[in-house]
């Protein structure tokens, strides 16, 4: 959905692109190259307010200063750093305030020649999946624009390091908030860019909500070349349910059925999302029933080992059980890959640093 002039006139300048900066600073009685320096602030310099942009007039920022745009505490947009945690492998969570008082985690995850930036599209998550912390909390809001290209800034600040990859799987269900995630895609890509190819969206599943992605996507974007995942966990509909309570009002085979109508309006093939939890569903029998399930489908399967939170007993898996459990896709002919753990000893889990500092943090 569009937003019309005079609302683009009063919102953050954050996730706006060029032409956008130059009709916004014309709107506001200033020269169209004043647009061009602004995105240059903003997105090559990473500006957090306006009153940092100094090639603008000073009696501009003044006038402006006064008059702070709707969803913000100032026109530039960004969120203010609450707390930060550094895994001893270089993984780094950021816990970031809102204008409103809310928080979300955002984590970049270093490796060799790439740095991996795992963004939030929600405060909260109202899809209760059981071994996730964020679900716990329920859902509060879902994140503008400005407040997701902004995690990106965030950890590309703070870890002095371009990013090369971003991740919708931090807190939230994108998918709820499809819009703004593809307003998002579309400024990491024209803006920082980024190509659409190192973006994953990642989903637990929306009745009928792939096939719109797809055409939101193809209108929005000219083309839908970013990674979707699919959060299976379980091969039937029962344990599915058991950790998805939402699962309910989706069935497998109707999930299955619109990723299939996905690949056929995109093009591109579907990445399967598999946590395993020890002993619930990491055993070879899930394994030949999620081949089972998958047998013909243009896809892959990213087995994750689980990262245990404080309010559930499920148990990480063996590393004997993960290895298995691939080895028994592979053998089934099922493209798949283990992803490699990552800041254990650092709140590793989405949501968990947020809920363990909630209301105890003033900003950095």
């Amino acid at each position: 959905m569009s937003t019309s002039p005079a609302e683009q006139l009063a919102t953050p300048l954050l996730g706006m692109g060029l032409p956008a900066l130059e009709q916004w600073a014309v709107g506001h009685g200033q020269a169209a190259f004043r647009g061009r320096q602004l995105h240059d602030w903003l997105y090559a310099k990473g500006a957090r307010s306006l009153d940092q942009v100094t090639v603008l007039p000073k009696a501009f920022r003044d006038r402006l200063a006064g008059q702070p745009p709707s969803g913000a505490s100032d026109w530039i947009g960004r969120s203010k750093e609450l707390h930060r945690s550094v895994a001893r492998d270089g993984t780094t969570k950021l816990l970031l305030g809102t204008h409103d008082g809310l928080s979300l985690e955002t984590v970049g995850i270093p490796a060799e020649g790439r740095l991996t930036v795992c963004v939030s599209s929600q405060v909260g998550c109202p899809m209760a999946c059981r071994f996730c912390a964020t679900g716990k909390g329920g859902l509060q809001r879902s994140l503008a624009v400005h407040e997701i290209v902004d995690q990106v800034l965030s950890v590309r600040e703070v870890m002095d390091q371009r990013p090369s990859h971003v991740v919708f799987m931090g807190m939230g269900e994108p998918l709820l908030n499809s819009e703004a995630v593809l307003a998002a895609i579309d400024c990491l890509c024209t803006d920082l860019g980024m190509a659409q190819r190192q973006i994953t969206v990642s989903t637990v599943g929306v009745p009928k909500s792939l096939p719109t992605l797809a055409e939101q996507a193809l209108e929005r974007l000219g083309r839908a070349q970013f990674t979707l995942a699919v959060s299976l966990h379980a091969p039937d509909q029962q344990l599915r349910e058991e950790l998805i309570p939402t699962a309910h009002a989706y069935p497998l085979e109707a999930l299955l059925a619109d990723c299939r109508h996905y690949v056929e309006l995109t093009g591109r093939r579907v990445s399967f999302e598999y946590i395993l939890l020890g002993g619930l569903n990491d055993q070879p029998r899930h394994a030949e029933a999620l081949s089972r399930l998958l047998r013909g489908f243009q896809s892959h399967v990213n087995l994750i080992a689980y990262n245990p939170i404080a309010e559930e007993e499920f148990q990480r898996p063996a590393p004997g059980a993960v290895e298995a459990f691939r080895q028994a896709l592979i053998d089934r002919h099922v493209a798949v890959s283990v992803r490699a753990s990552r800041g254990l000893d650092a709140d590793a889990a989405c949501g968990q640093l947020r809920r363990r500092l909630e209301g105890s943090l003033e900003p950095a």
